[in-house]
């Protein structure tokens, strides 16, 4: 759910962040941003940490391909939101990438807005856009609606449920045919499996 430069595509530092800044908010053009998307009115924040499975997404580059991709949030005490993204390449049994960009509550009033820096000192956009009462689902987008990622506690979710969340997002103005499930073999990214 972040957007890093890969290792192998060496581009100057100065291209690189500049790209990175455009991916989550749309880069200044003369065409107008799209009407803003909601924001959950129902975020507790101490509820919403935890792990969060991805069961579908409109995915960045670097999440092409993955499997068993989890997000996981961290409340430290001077309010900022340590994050942890991790999945597997190409399979469940391939190469584990894990990411840790830090969050921060932009939006103190409703939590739902939050910018997510991968990059010092850039920040990008990350708004809940989405949070059922129980806390056990949720769906994260982006102010230009490149990306989302629809999220939950488990790693599955019954195929009505999904079909719901799909409606909210066509009713909200993202692309659905563009969205993508994330194989979830229910074995979450194990940490001490990283080389």
């Amino acid at each position: 759910m972040i957007f890093p430069t890969p290792r192998r595509l060496r581009l100057p530092s100065w291209i690189a962040l500049f790209l990175l800044v455009g991916l989550g908010s749309g880069c200044a053009t003369r065409t107008p941003m799209p009407t803003p998307l909601p924001l959950a009115q129902n975020v507790d924040l101490p509820r919403f940490m935890g792990d969060w499975y991805v069961i579908a997404n409109i995915p960045t580059f670097i999440e092409k391909d993955a499997h068993d991709a989890v997000e996981s949030y961290e409340l430290r005490p001077d309010g900022s939101i340590a994050t942890t993204f991790r999945f597997h390449r190409g399979s469940p049994d391939g190469p584990l990438k894990v990411y840790h960009p830090t969050g921060t509550v932009h939006d103190p009033v409703t939590k739902a807005e939050w910018r997510m820096q991968f990059l010092w000192p850039f920040k990008s956009a990350y708004l809940i856009v989405y949070l059922d009462d129980a806390h056990e689902t949720t769906i994260i987008g982006v102010p230009s609606r490149k990306y989302v990622w629809i999220m939950a506690r488990n790693p599955t979710l019954p195929e009505p449920r999904y079909q719901e969340l799909v409606r909210f997002l066509d009713s909200v103005g993202y692309d659905t045919a563009r969205l993508q499930k994330v194989p979830q073999s229910g074995r979450m990214p194990d940490l001490r499996d990283k080389p």
